[in-house]
């Protein structure tokens, strides 16, 4: 066995000062492992008579201060902040600002960065789903993997893109390795969502998958049961027409459904040229 090399003076000095031994504490070392360490000789008077160099002073250790822990907001606390802060946005910039600094939702520190929304705030039509994966994250827009791709497509296939919708999430940030969000953390986000709603105001809602259709339009059936139902939702400053739908990401994995999210689209489709006539 070929032994390790002798360290150098610079990664030892590296090395005590990671340790934590940046000072000196006294002139002379002195061996701890000694039971009877000599006191130190008592200086003689030509000695103190002389000027001493000066010795960097010990570290003094000063008695540990208790901060005061602020608690984190109980889950109804939090939901009660949320209501109070989306309702004081007047515009989306001015509620994407606030959610930026909302700290009443524990996701926000383990996502890396909020994900508010994407596409053309004067949309007709507009888009929610239920939270953010790792590609939009990373991105910052909803919808940008694997899902957003499908989605894309499925918008083209009745003549729009982006810039002609409005996308977002009932959760803006990424729950850690995309886990299902609590019914605690929709509820804190859930009238963050509702204002951005009501400020785009858009002609139809379309609700991607069973949390946002649930979350948003209040029925607890599942989603093969309420997709393709035509609902009200309230804004709050008037009632529009609200289609839950199937998530992209469950028509990659069941492909055979693609079928029911295609007499989806044409009703959408339909009702969006009544509108527009």
């Amino acid at each position: 066995m070929i032994p390790d090399p002798a360290p150098t003076l610079r990664q030892l000095l590296a090395f005590y000062m990671d340790a934590g031994v940046d000072c000196a504490l006294a002139e002379d070392p002195v061996n701890r492992m000694l039971d009877d360490t000599p006191e130190p000789a008592t200086a003689t008077a030509s000695e103190a008579a002389e000027p001493r160099r000066s010795v960097r002073p010990a570290l003094q250790t000063q008695p540990s201060v208790e901060l005061p822990r602020t608690a984190p907001p109980t889950p109804d606390a939090a939901i009660v902040s949320a209501r109070e802060a989306a309702a004081t946005a007047p515009t989306l910039e001015a509620l994407r600002d606030l959610m930026q600094r909302f700290d009443g939702c524990a996701l926000r520190g383990t996502a890396k960065q909020l994900v508010f929304a994407d596409g053309n705030p004067q949309a007709k039509l507009m888009l929610v789903g239920e939270a953010p994966g790792r590609d939009e994250d990373i991105e910052g827009l909803p919808f940008v993997g694997r899902s957003g791709k499908l989605l894309d497509l499925m918008l083209a296939a009745i003549g729009l893109d982006r810039s002609k919708v409005y996308i977002a999430n009932v959760i803006p940030w990424r729950p850690p390795g995309n886990r299902t969000p609590t019914p605690q953390e929709t509820q804190i986000c859930l009238p963050f969502i509702k204002r951005q709603i009501e400020l785009v105001n858009p002609d139809l809602l379309v609700t991607l998958g069973n949390p946002s259709t649930q979350a948003l339009l209040g029925t607890r059936d599942g989603i093969m049961r309420t997709r393709g139902r035509w609902f009200d939702y309230d804004t709050g400053t008037r009632t529009i027409r609200a289609l839950p739908t199937l998530h992209p990401a469950y028509l990659l994995r069941q492909p055979t459904y693609k079928r029911l999210a295609w007499q989806d689209l044409r009703a959408i489709a339909t009702a969006l040229a009544a509108i527009s006539a």
